[in-house]
């Protein structure tokens, strides 16, 4: 099968969440891409090639062909129309009801909870980092991702929807800011966040992050 020239522009880091999300997207529809670092901290993404590239000057930004789109929830839409299923895996169930309840998780995680990725920031996913106890207003929005996290999942599922849709990994890189700091959670939700981090699309992310260190 001939593929299109695939390229994720992500932070040099590999601290980005949303970066780490596209990428898992990626690797699960099996599409070959390689991945070029934007170096945040030089504000590279301010600069001109770089705005050329992305309209919103932020990561990740997907490149196909001639083709640009940011925004993580953006471009997990499109592979998952380019890319369609059944030649290519899924990323969101095949039910409508259920797509819409990933695609609501998946907003909410990336528009509510501030203050917990504030005072859990990535670090503590890709570099072991350890920061002070949550605060009121941090250990608030922690309680706030437990209760939905328990509410969606099902007491004998490993995934959200029956089958791993990429809302799994979104509500666990979350999950995991509290699971991997040693915060307490309970062990249903635990658990969980665990399972999904032994899926091999996010130990290959994993890997490359750790390249960088």
């Amino acid at each position: 099968m001939n593929y299109p020239t695939v390229t994720l522009w992500s932070d040099s880091r590999y601290f980005s969440p949303y970066v780490m999300s596209v990428y898992v997207a990626l690797s699960e529809k099996g599409v070959p891409f390689s991945v070029k670092p934007v170096d945040l901290a030089r504000a590279e993404q301010q600069e001109k090639p770089y705005a050329a590239i992305s309209l919103t000057r932020r990561v990740p930004t997907l490149q196909i062909d001639d083709f640009c789109l940011s925004e993580s929830s953006a471009i997990a839409e499109y592979l998952e129309e380019r890319f369609a299923a059944p030649r290519f895996e899924r990323l969101y169930p095949a039910d409508q009801e259920k797509r819409a309840r990933a695609r609501e998780l998946q907003a909410w995680l990336r528009s509510d909870l501030q203050a917990l990725r504030q005072e859990r920031p990535t670090e503590v996913l890709f570099a072991a980092g350890r920061f002070a106890p949550l605060s009121a207003a941090g250990q608030q929005a922690a309680e706030k991702l437990m209760d939905v996290a328990a509410r969606l999942l099902p007491a004998t599922q490993q995934n959200l929807f029956a089958e791993w849709s990429l809302a799994d990994t979104d509500l666990a890189i979350m999950l995991n800011r509290l699971v991997l700091h040693g915060d307490q959670v309970p062990a249903r939700l635990a658990e969980y966040a665990h399972f999904q981090w032994q899926r091999a699309s996010v130990q290959r992310w994993l890997a490359e992050s750790s390249c960088t260190r």
